[in-house]
């Protein structure tokens, strides 16, 4: 099915996208086949040893695997996007209602709550059909990060991948690269260790200990944990003997020495950043733009745009950005990078927590800020949490928040970004409780104005009583 009609003249919206495909596959029309496969992460991390049982902060795979429906805002006319369901008539309305031209949509015959939409389509002969039809036109596959089962589709598909492989993609995502590429390179970072054994771990206790007893804390982290998992955070060398006793002991059980983690000093942070550059296959580097990111226990809960630091720190990233993106296409990658920064109390730049070279959160967002967000206006990109007891139609949302969605007689309002989360977690019969949430773009005026949209849209699903504390 496609999309409907929009308003024609897209003013900014192809800038980003023209850019991307150049990168990526050489030429600014080539039509793309868009997965949003969030949490790749997960694939990567199947033949890695990590910490032993930590569970970390996370959402249900349920709701997880329908962010796949981001991506609806990455591409434009003449590229593809596969879902695991069709998207809510009324969110296509509202998003070509403010002038975006949308792609054609290709939903999975059938899917799984549990699976990727990767997953469900390599499951698919329909749409594996459709994919196939367009590889005529030169289309590429742009995955949100590339793992097997990526590959395998463009196979199945025959088409080439927007991207390098699988295993070029995992080997510069890990937490433990981040740090080798910073040391290499010379960036400032915590104090830290890097671990490839459970032998290196034992060797790194006694200096741990000693930080722990200086009153900081240290976090150890899964080289390739994602949204909060992975991670344990340690403030007192009881917690940090009792962490290398389980090590141990599963290392003596299991025979494999092997541990793939790092452990970082936990800095007295001010403010989270995400700055993102573009990598091209030529290894030419471009700076995209830095926004705050808004976490909560290391998960990502959305951005504030533009990001209130120093021009002085914004160009330090900048040249940070760049020589990061030198030596990841000198590792055999392009594409797009988001990499994670923080201020400290003590007013320094901590430039590379993280290197996430796959599509980031606002990498999904370009197209917004092209269109809204040149003239000084000031937005942020969030989530509302929701507790429900029935599916909700985008139509009852829209009537849930009034005037509080932007429209195209209206310069400040919510573009919701993502409402197949809603519902994703939904039992077969209404009556039982469940978790949804949907993805919003806030812009208005200026900071007060957003403020008070924000307050108004989360009072008006607490009124509703769907809004989650």
């Amino acid at each position: 099915m496609r999309a409907p009609a929009t308003v024609p003249h897209e003013r900014h919206g192809a800038a980003f996208l023209s850019r991307l495909k150049s990168a990526t596959t050489g030429d600014s029309n080539t039509p793309l086949v868009l997965l949003g496969n969030f949490e790749v992460e997960n694939a990567w991390a199947r033949s890695e040893v990590g910490l032993p049982s930590v569970a970390g902060a996370s959402a249900s795979s349920a709701l997880v695997n329908r962010m796949d429906e981001y991506a609806l805002l990455l591409g434009a006319g003449g590229d593809i996007v596969v879902l695991k369901s069709a998207p809510d008539d009324g969110h296509l309305a509202h998003l070509s209602s403010l002038g975006f031209t949308l792609p054609e949509v290709v939903v999975v015959d059938e899917g799984h709550a549990e699976n990727t939409v990767t997953e469900d389509a390599l499951a698919s002969p329909g749409t594996i059909r459709a994919i196939t039809a367009v590889a005529p036109a030169g289309a590429h596959l742009l995955a949100h990060g590339c793992s097997a089962a990526e590959e395998q589709l463009g196979v199945a598909c025959g088409l080439p991948l927007a991207h390098p492989s699988a295993a070029t993609a995992k080997a510069v995502n890990g937490k433990v690269y981040s740090r080798l590429l910073c040391e290499e390179l010379g960036i400032r970072q915590s104090p830290g260790w890097t671990m490839h054994t459970v032998h290196d771990f034992v060797d790194a206790v006694p200096a741990i200990e000693e930080m722990l007893l200086t009153g900081a804390s240290v976090g150890v982290k899964d080289s390739y944990g994602v949204s909060g998992k992975g991670i344990v955070v340690i403030s007192e060398p009881r917690r940090l003997y009792q962490l290398a006793r389980m090590v141990e002991r599963r290392a003596t059980k299991s025979g494999e020495d092997r541990l793939n983690v790092v452990a970082e000093v936990w800095a007295d942070k001010v403010l989270d950043l995400n700055y993102h550059v573009t990598i091209a296959r030529d290894g030419d580097v471009v700076f995209d733009f830095v926004q705050e990111a808004i976490t909560e226990n290391g998960v990502h809960k959305g951005h504030r745009i533009p990001a209130g630091i120093s021009e002085a720190t914004r160009e330090e990233l900048r040249s940070i950005g760049e020589l990061v993106g030198e030596k990841l296409a000198s590792d055999g990658y392009f594409g797009p990078v988001g990499l994670d920064a923080i201020t400290t109390a003590d007013g320094s730049l901590l430039p590379v927590l993280d290197i996430n070279a796959r599509n980031n959160m606002s990498t999904y967002q370009t197209r917004i800020h092209e269109r809204f967000l040149l003239d000084g206006s000031v937005a942020i990109a969030r989530t509302y949490e929701l507790s429900l007891d029935r599916r909700l139609s985008f139509e009852q949302v829209d009537h849930h928040l009034g005037d509080a969605l932007l429209s195209p007689s209206r310069g400040a309002g919510a573009i919701v970004t993502n409402f197949a989360t809603v519902n994703a977690a939904a039992p077969e019969a209404d009556g039982a409780m469940f978790r949804g949430r949907f993805g919003c773009v806030l812009v208005a005026a200026d900071a007060a104005e957003l403020r008070q949209l924000d307050r108004r849209i989360a009072a008006s699903l607490e009124a509703e009583g769907i809004a989650r504390a």
